[in-house]
């Protein structure tokens, strides 16, 4: 599962079906609508003092998984993809990027940052809708919704849903759940999770309506037993595909397929534009029916199935054929003795016949992936074992643009590096051109444009194609006053060390590869010196460096450490001062090599340096601020009040003013940003921010001594990112409704070196970096 961070700490989503500036209140439950009173679905913020500036994404290129690709099949090089926890985006052709589609998306609906599915229009193909939302259990407060846009989604509406979406819940790879009538295009269906059935709408999306007559809610989980409601719930409905050749222009089509999540019904069909339905008779079971595909040409329904929903599961699968027009079923499996699940399955337009489907599940060695030119008779695959462990490949990797890929591995036969990929749920053949093919993996879009290279004996090429997808979640980052001008901390990836934010680094940090990196520092006196804890199943959760991040080593770590919590480096790098899960505060001096563990702190306290003395330490935890004047040896509780008890806290010592700490969090109540000038003994909370989650330090503006001070806060009622330049006296609000990027409250800094830029941290878009283009 793709961590939620600490999104749900402090976050309220407001209730009700409303669109900014309107007045509609909540739909009946089982229906859902819209007011037409705003153009753009944007999370207007109101009024509030502005500073101009330009955004950007640091380029990591990836870093997530993307469960979804559609083309439409009517406009060429028009494309979609659709991420789990980083909106959607649109394909351009003239530069080969992805341009990001959801980022005015604001902090009340961050939610909405998980798309499930996808939908392009081939009657009118301006015309694009996106299902979004996160999570189906308590982690995600709100509704799903449908939002949709006349122009390739460079604005949108959006409809709010009586009901929740699972972009980043199991069986989020199955779909596509968001399917237009391909002949009368007002009329689209929605699948939905949680035993909420199928949906309809029948004026482009606007408003939605229950079909009650389709029979099955589906009924499998991942884990019933899972309490969290995350593997438990019912993973609902998983695709509707149209056989467009039972509908003419302006009416609905006739015949539609409806894939369940049940293992015993999983595939219906209706043949009657969706007035009744039945279970498709014949079909098999005993597993799930991640997608189906229909060739209208040669009249052949494609079911790719996997024993569970997946992503990351399925220990055995199959691939049937089922003949639309005399019923029957052939088995048309690949690979007879499949260790995983199918998925990924296209139908090459240009050439009805030939289809592709992956083995998504398959971890190791690889993921697979085959192709039939005779509809299922034969099929060759990807790659093939010679004599074991020796692969022989019909492909070649090119990661040049994106070296990272190769997570640094050097592993044995028959695994190589760069691997084809894992978690294969999506792959399509654009429609247009036969020899373009793309597919999403955990980390990357990859793709191919000599496809047909695979049926005569040759080799495909296949590198990323996913420049401008950015789908990292950032849990920490750090901009030194020398050296590299940007570390980052991530989730499944690990960080990375960049020497200039507008090219993809080399590699991740390694030795160790943390799974997820959760803190870093750096000695601010000393910036060649840092460290970083993060995630780790076999070897330690802390690391080292001497050469400003350019290569690391693991140091020891204490009895009981389970996870990376917070780390803090003294200010001239001689001692460090851990936090990790798992186990109490700890110190030490050097690199490390032995672990001391604090007096007069709690467990899990959040920890930090003194930017000038290398003795002084500071702590956080359950509204109780602590400091160290002993290296972190021991700490005491300072008597300040007023700090807030509850929600996610997070604090920074400004650089080169000793004792000068910004602290910001909380929750209802006590909620916002306080300043301390005496290393934390009182503390006063700063005026006019109602809301703060973050605190970061740039360079003074001109004409200014102090800081500029950065932060994701709510000030004056309206949210977004804010600049002072007057140690907090007043604030701007430096972002627009154009870019809000869903969640922003785990990490920001300015840049020591350039006034003005700040790098802020999302939950799913990657880093994102601000230049002012005025005062």
């Amino acid at each position: 599962m793709r961590s939620k961070r600490n999104l749900l700490l402090g976050l309220t989503l407001t209730a009700g079906l409303l669109l900014p500036g309107t007045g509609t209140s909540a739909a009946a439950p089982a229906k859902a609508r819209t007011a037409e009173a705003s153009a753009e679905a944007t999370d207007a913020a109101g009024p509030a003092a502005t500073a101009s500036y330009t955004w950007k994404n640091v380029r990591i290129d990836g870093g997530g998984f993307v469960p979804g690709i559609v083309f439409n099949r009517t406009e060429k090089n028009l494309a979609y993809a659709r991420t789990d926890i980083g909106g959607a985006y649109r394909w351009e052709q003239s530069t080969k990027t992805w341009t990001p589609l959801l980022d005015s998306v604001g902090w009340d609906r961050w939610g909405h940052t998980g798309v499930i599915s996808i939908a392009t229009d081939s009657v009118a193909p301006n015309r694009v809708y996106a299902a979004a939302g996160t999570y189906t259990n308590s982690w995600d407060p709100g509704n799903g919704a449908v939002y949709r846009s006349a122009d390739k989604g460079a604005t949108w509406q959006r409809t709010d849903l009586p009901f929740k979406l699972g972009g980043n819940m199991p069986g989020r790879g199955m779909g596509e759940r968001l399917a237009i009538d391909p002949n009368r295009n007002s009329v689209l269906y929605l699948g939905a999770p949680s035993g909420k059935g199928l949906w309809r709408s029948t004026d482009s999306g606007v408003t939605w309506s229950r079909v009650t007559a389709f029979p099955n809610p589906g009924n499998y989980a991942q884990d019933p037993s899972d309490p969290s409601g995350y593997a438990s719930d019912n993973q609902g409905i998983a695709w509707v595909t149209f056989d467009e050749t039972t509908g003419t222009r302006g009416t609905a089509t006739r015949t539609l397929y409806v894939g369940v999540a049940d293992k015993e019904n999983t595939v219906y069909r209706s043949t009657d534009a969706g007035a009744t339905w039945t279970r498709l008779p014949g079909q098999p079971t005993g597993l799930l029916a991640h997608k189906g595909v229909l060739d209208t040409v040669n009249g052949h329904l494609y079911l790719a199935y996997s024993d569970t929903g997946g992503p990351y599961d399925g220990a055995k699968g199959a691939v049937w054929r089922y003949a639309t027009k005399s019923g029957t079923w052939q088995d048309v499996t690949p690979a007879a003795d499949a260790h995983y699940g199918f998925s990924g399955l296209s139908v090459d337009r240009r050439k009805p016949g030939t289809v592709m489907v992956t083995g998504y599940s398959s971890w190791w060695p690889d993921t697979q992936i085959f192709r039939t030119t005779d509809s299922g008779a034969t099929w060759t695959r990807a790659w093939e074992f010679t004599s074991y462990p020796n692969r022989s490949n019909r492909y070649t990797m090119d990661v040049s643009s994106s070296p990272w890929l190769s997570w640094g591995a050097n592993p044995s036969p028959p695994e190589q590096t760069p691997k084809l990929g894992w978690m294969t749920e999506a792959l399509e053949i654009d429609p247009f051109d036969s020899n373009r093919m793309m597919y999403g993996t955990g980390a990357t879009i990859y793709g191919t444009e000599n496809l047909s290279a695979w049926d005569s004996g040759g080799k495909i090429t296949i590198k990323p194609m996913v420049r401008g997808l950015e789908e990292t979640a950032v849990n920490d980052l750090a901009a030194p006053p020398s050296g590299a001008p940007l570390l980052s901390a991530l989730g499944d990836i690990g960080g990375f060390r960049h020497t200039d934010v507008t090219q993809v680094p080399s590699m991740m940090f390694t030795s160790p590869n943390f799974t997820t990196t959760t803190s870093l520092d750096y000695a601010e006196t000393n910036p060649n010196t840092v460290v970083r804890s993060g995630n780790l199943d076999n070897g330690s959760r802390i690391a080292f460096s001497t050469d400003n991040g350019a290569n690391w080593w693991a140091g020891q770590e204490p009895s009981g450490v389970t996870g990376g919590g917070t780390v803090a480096a003294a200010a001239d790098g001689s001692r460090f001062v851990w936090s990790p899960d798992g186990t109490g505060v700890h110190t030490a001096a050097g690199f490390g090599s032995s672990w001391t563990a604090s007096q007069g702190i709690p467990a899990g306290a959040v920890v930090e340096s003194d930017r000038v003395d290398p003795k002084k330490f500071y702590g956080f935890a359950s509204g109780v601020f602590y400091v160290s004047t002993d290296g972190g040896v021991t700490f005491t509780a300072s008597k300040a009040t007023g700090l807030p008890t509850s929600g996610s806290v997070r604090f920074k010592a400004v650089p080169g003013r000793g004792g000068d700490i910004w602290l910001a969090g909380g929750a209802t109540g006590s909620y916002g940003l306080w300043h301390s000038t005496d290393s934390g003994a009182t503390f006063t909370k700063v005026g006019g921010v109602d809301e703060a989650d973050t605190i970061g330090f740039g360079k003074a503006a001109p004409g200014a001594t102090y800081p500029a001070l950065y932060s994701s806060a709510k000030v004056g009622g309206v949210r977004g990112v804010f600049r002072s330049t007057d140690a907090g006296a007043s604030w701007v609000r430096i972002n627009d409704d154009a870019h809000q990027w869903g969640w922003t409250g785990a990490a920001i800094t300015g840049d020591p070196r350039i006034y003005g830029r700040v790098y802020v941290s999302t939950n799913g878009r990657g880093i994102v970096y601000g230049d002012t283009t005025g005062s």
